[in-house]
């Protein structure tokens, strides 16, 4: 049934007709936008505001706008509550819309944005990232492309510059809810570091009304203020279906796929031919079987194993043969490179290709035929890899083992293959030992997993735990990965095969040093002389805190110093992994890298071959960033369920850890649900104030640190920002917080 559409009579209010009344946030903000703007004040208190407005709004409703406009860089606020207009004239040393006719000279980056409407400027001209105040960013929004000029050195921080033209827009659509006026709308943004809000003409709001969620095509750009048109309709906010796809359209992933895509996958053959067959090595008579997570329907690896004559054992590494089905230049190729891997919310996955591939012609599922680039290796009785072989196969897969059933076959030394089983995990041992002996880093980082009734409502959260059946399917993907990455090395050694590395930079020293300092005042000693010498440290401090659970929390805290690993044709090695050359081959399925890796080792075993490096180094990063985005909507959707399974708990008392400081307030993580809060210090009696990188203290001299164990109680749930406000209880007689604190959460390991 056809939607109505409710043309409201309310026009932007002004001051002298909203006399007495209570206004909702959205109109309130335009009225303390139009009135700031308008005023000759250059300062105001939200007493002043809302005597001007005659307005019945409280002061914590004005607060609220203001703070916004904050963000946005248009007001600054002083130590006394003050908020003055940075929007009147400037000095020219702080242009407000800056123009190239310094002179001076420039350097292209794409923006980071801060929640504060400051930003820094990513830039490969530079050593360093480059601050950008929120008055110089010249209308650009996050992950813009821009050109910006130098304006000074901060003393000991980065240097600060302002932005002269914008070089492209990242944001193409946005989602948010829909506001009507009297003669257009606006479409209020979702993301908080998206400080716009989008106009729609009456005539582009296809059927949607007020209040919906929809998804906003930006059309125009007019004075740093967009415009656009509806192209979907969501239906009503706060439902959790679409708050689980506003993460995914806010992180650019498309939730539907193209007509063409579609009907390429459509066409695909389902069956494996004899002439396909004769092309490739066999294993289907070899013992072969898969272990994925109990909820998996897309098998993208399998490992087979059999005795050779001369004693050893030939372990293959098979690969979902993605490259076989998905030929560049199609639609499919396109739409798996833009989206360039699939994403794990917590309740569903948006997959990097269509399910007739995902879950059906490329999955390597039980008991059928399956298409398989494979590495396959000969390994001797002291566990060395003597051998080594590349190609394309056919498997026949014998089993299907959860983690948890191969886990079980394991321990109990009983069930399906068990002796193979067995054998796999000696071998895989070997190789962990050997890689941890080179200098391999041994942290592990938690996994959250959700329990979820049928209606998506959380029941529970709890840690997974990894055990040796994880551990050997990891161990032998990062064997494949390494020895592919190291066959093309050799074969570009006398001159080079542009190729698709997976590098990990070392440590940044900075991070590290403050690190060292604070390791220190808890009795760890960190050597960061060298390398080695911090990847030593490093695991020793990993043994060390299964002894000792004050250094437990010094391991995510370690973790934040490193750099992330990156898709890069320049190969510097993977530090972490202790690996000298390292690519990802064994997740073709959900990587688009791994199907890049594909073809590129296809196409030099058959020869030589080379890609245009700087068109390969541009993919790369095009990747890298994808990844990027699919790891905050995955953080998002994680923090989304945090925060609905606390919500009911407002008011209650948990023990937590501090888990981070920051210059206002201190971050505690809950011991149950690992979920975040801010304690704000504004609300803690004493004065508390950021003291050191980790540290708090007051003019009482009361000390909080992270690792510190505390009562909190849970003030505020924003569902909204996903936020959770709350405030300290008592610190006395506290038991000690199982298990780590919350890292980076990671996915099947590979």
């Amino acid at each position: 049934m056809k939607k109505t559409r409710k043309h409201k009579s309310n026009s932007i209010p002004h001051s002298t007709g909203s006399k007495g009344q209570k206004l909702p946030y959205d109109k309130l903000r335009v009225l303390v936008a139009e009135a700031i703007k308008a005023g000759k004040n250059p300062a105001w208190t939200p007493r002043q505001l809302i005597k001007k407005l005659k307005i019945a709004n409280g002061k914590s409703d004005v607060i609220r706008v203001l703070e916004g406009l904050v963000k946005q860089g248009k007001l600054s606020v002083d130590a006394e509550g003050v908020y003055n207009n940075l929007e009147k004239p400037k000095p020219s040393s702080t242009p407000q819309r800056p123009s190239k006719a310094s002179g001076k000279p420039t350097y292209e980056g794409t923006i980071d944005m801060t929640r504060s409407g400051s930003a820094y400027v990513v830039t490969d001209q530079l050593e360093e990232d480059v601050y950008i105040p929120a008055r110089n960013m010249g209308g650009a929004m996050h992950k813009d492309k821009v050109e910006i000029e130098l304006l000074s050195n901060r003393r000991g921080r980065k240097p600060e510059g302002l932005v002269v033209n914008i070089i492209k827009r990242a944001i193409e659509q946005v989602i948010g809810t829909l506001k009507y006026y009297k003669k257009f709308a606006v479409v209020v943004p979702d993301r908080t570091n998206i400080q716009f809000d989008v106009i729609v003409p009456m005539d582009k709001l296809s059927e949607a009304v007020d209040g919906d969620k929809v998804v906003v095509k930006i059309t125009e750009w007019k004075d740093n203020s967009p415009s656009g048109e509806v192209v979907h309709v969501m239906g009503a906010s706060g439902s959790h279906e679409l708050e689980m796809q506003s993460i995914l359209i806010n992180n650019g992933f498309n939730l539907a796929w193209p007509d063409e895509v579609i009907e390429e996958s459509r066409k695909l053959p389902e069956g494996i031919s004899e002439e396909e067959i004769a092309k490739r090595r066999d294993f289907r008579k070899i013992t072969t079987f898969t272990i994925d997570p109990i909820t998996a329907k897309d098998f993208d690896d399998a490992l087979s194993i059999q005795t050779l004559e001369n004693g050893n054992t030939e372990v293959g590494v098979h690969i979902a043969d993605v490259s076989h089905y998905v030929l560049p230049g199609t639609a499919l190729d396109k739409e798996a490179y833009y989206r360039s891997t699939s994403v794990y919310l917590v309740d569903r996955v948006c997959p990097m290709l269509p399910e007739k591939l995902s879950n059906e012609l490329c999955s390597l599922r039980p008991l059928e035929e399956s298409l398989c680039y494979s590495a396959v290796f000969e390994i001797d009785s002291d566990h060395h890899v003597v051998s080594r072989w590349f190609g394309r196969t056919v498997i026949f897969s014998d089993h299907r083992f959860s983690y948890e059933d191969a886990q079980v076959v394991l321990e109990n030394g009983e069930g399906p293959f068990a002796a193979e089983l067995k054998k796999l995990n000696k071998i895989a041992k070997a190789i962990r030992k050997k890689r941890f002996k080179d200098g391999a880093i041994t942290f592990e980082t938690d996994e959250l997993q959700f329990i979820v009734d049928e209606l998506g409502q959380t029941l529970e959260i709890f840690v997974k735990e990894r055990k040796d059946a994880h551990l050997l399917i990891e161990d032998f993907m990062l064997l494949a990965n390494r020895e592919v990455a190291t066959l093309m090395a050799q074969k570009s050694k006398a001159k080079e095969i542009p190729f698709p590395y997976r590098v990990h930079d070392v440590p940044d020293m900075d991070r590290l040093t403050d690190f060292q300092r604070f390791a220190r005042e808890l009795g760890f000693v960190i050597q960061i002389d060298t390398p080695k010498q911090i990847s030593k440290s490093f695991n020793r401090l990993a043994e060390a805190s299964k002894e000792d659970e004050k250094l437990r929390l010094l391991e995510p805290l370690a973790i934040r110093t490193m750099a992330k690993a990156i898709y890069t044709t320049n190969n510097i090695g993977h530090y972490g992994l202790a690996f000298e050359y390292y690519t990802h081959f064994t997740s073709p399925i959900r990587r688009y890298s791994d199907v890049l890796v594909h073809r590129i080792l296809d196409a030099n075993l058959k020869g030589v071959h080379r890609e245009d490096k700087s068109n390969l180094e541009a993919r790369c990063k095009h990747i890298s960033d994808r990844e990027r985005a699919a790891a905050t909507a995955e953080r998002e959707s994680i923090k989304y369920k945090q925060m609905e399974y606390l919500k009911e708990k407002v008011g209650q008392e948990f023990t937590g850890v501090i888990s981070g400081v920051i210059e206002s307030g201190i971050f505690v993580e809950l011991e149950e649900s690992r979920a975040e809060g801010l304690i704000q210090f504004r609300n803690m009696p004493g004065g508390f104030y950021l003291t050191a990188p980790y540290t708090a203290g007051s003019r009482t001299g009361e000390t909080y640190h992270i690792g510190q164990h505390v009562n909190v109680r849970i003030k505020k749930i924003d569902m909204n920002l996903r936020q959770m406000d709350l405030e300290m209880v008592n610190t006395e007689d506290l038991k000690p917080v199982s298990g780590k604190i919350k890292a980076p959460l990671r996915g099947k390991g590979k």
